[in-house]
């Protein structure tokens, strides 16, 4: 008996971190700005995601790739996509315009998300709170709800004050999504030319890389694409359903040992 509560309670805690790697629900807004679209004619499935708040689409696989690439290889790849043979091209990676309309690629980083290099790039709390000037950063901050490594309303300009739970910890319906990586935007950095703006998923920062470099690719396409079903709400990823047939399957074994 006592051996069987504690593999419940094992599994219970692992279940649930398990769900909570994939999707939290509650924590930002991807549940009611992200519906699901299908690219591969599985109507059950959804390949992709409309973000009702970029007006962008993005790839549910944030590795479709498969690889790290330099930056024109990723800018490359991303223009001759075809999904799933959907037929729909045109495909991009994610923008970065000017946080503040007028003024981009300033040499300036800020820990409170005033300028476009640095935490916090439109953080809810923030001057510039829900800026959509960075997709990836409106993605991670806003529709995720993930926090960045400094803290936006205790650091200050220039000085960074670290916060507890930073990092990727939502990754609502998407799939392999790297929580410890930087993934490309499709915009180059001006006053580095050799240079283009990159995110980083491990802390929530925005800089710069040189185009050279090897890093993730996650395309997006603008505008509402692939096709809208009845069930085009966003489900729980298939992950934790398997999960669950497997923590039920488990919990079985264990009830027949009781007996």
């Amino acid at each position: 008996m006592k051996t069987t509560s504690l593999l419940l309670a094992s599994l219970s805690i692992l279940a649930a971190n398990a769900v909570n790697a994939a999707s939290i629900s509650g924590q930002g807004t991807w549940e009611s700005t992200l519906q699901g679209r299908d690219l591969d004619g599985d109507l059950n499935t959804f390949e992709a995601y409309y973000d009702t708040d970029l007006n962008i689409t993005w790839l549910a696989d944030a590795n479709y790739a498969g690889t790290k690439m330099n930056w024109v290889d990723a800018n490359a790849w991303a223009a001759a996509l075809n999904p799933y043979g959907s037929n729909i091209t045109g495909w991009r990676l994610p923008t970065v315009s000017p946080i503040d309309g007028t003024t981009a690629d300033d040499e300036t980083v800020s820990w409170i998300g005033t300028e476009d290099r640095g935490y916090n790039v439109s953080a809810p709390g923030t001057f510039y709170a829900g800026s959509t000037a960075s997709e990836m950063a409106h993605l991670y901050y806003n529709t995720l709800g993930d926090k960045g490594y400094c803290n936006p309303t205790t650091s200050t300009v220039s000085s960074c004050v670290t916060q507890s739970g930073y990092g990727l910890s939502n990754t609502g319906p998407f799939s392999n999504v790297v929580q410890s990586s930087l993934y490309w935007s499709d915009t180059e950095y001006a006053p580095l030319t050799t240079a283009a703006w990159e995110f980083d998923t491990y802390s929530g920062n925005q800089g710069r890389l040189g185009k050279i470099y090897s890093s993730y690719a996650w395309a997006v396409h603008s505008g509402d694409v692939g096709v809208a079903t009845s069930a085009s709400t966003v489900p729980i990823p298939a992950a934790a359903w398997l999960f669950g047939s497997g923590l039920l399957g488990l919990i079985g074994v264990a009830w027949q040992k009781r007996k």
